[in-house]
């Protein structure tokens, strides 16, 4: 079964998202050594404060051996000007049935 992993640091994602916009390629580079990896999904979030990463992956070992095979991910957190070090979290998917997923993306590839 897959992990969802939360990756939480204090940070201005204005920062963020100016120096990606910065330098195009270097994104791209990461987004496809985690495809390599196995991502299923990846997602930032943020605000004036704290940058919140969400992704989706088949297992531990598989985030755990992407984040290893990517520095860069540093220069990242450092031009967000983060100012503590990243909180990463795994959590599995509880059975509750009770799951909604009206997500945009996912109706979009359903169709």
């Amino acid at each position: 079964m897959s992990v969802l992993v939360t990756l939480r640091v204090k940070g201005d994602a204005t920062k963020l998202e100016r120096f990606v916009a910065q330098n195009p390629g270097r994104m791209e580079s990461t987004v496809e050594r985690g495809k390599k990896h196995g991502v299923i999904s990846h997602h930032f979030y943020g605000n004036d404060s704290e940058i919140i990463v969400v992704d989706e992956w088949p297992s531990e070992d598989a985030s755990n051996a992407f984040f290893a095979a990517s520095p860069e991910i540093r220069e990242y957190m450092e031009a967000a000007g983060a100012t503590t070090p990243p909180e990463v979290t795994f959590w599995r998917k509880l059975e509750t049935h009770d799951d909604v997923d009206k997500s945009p993306s996912i109706a979009a590839s359903a169709a």
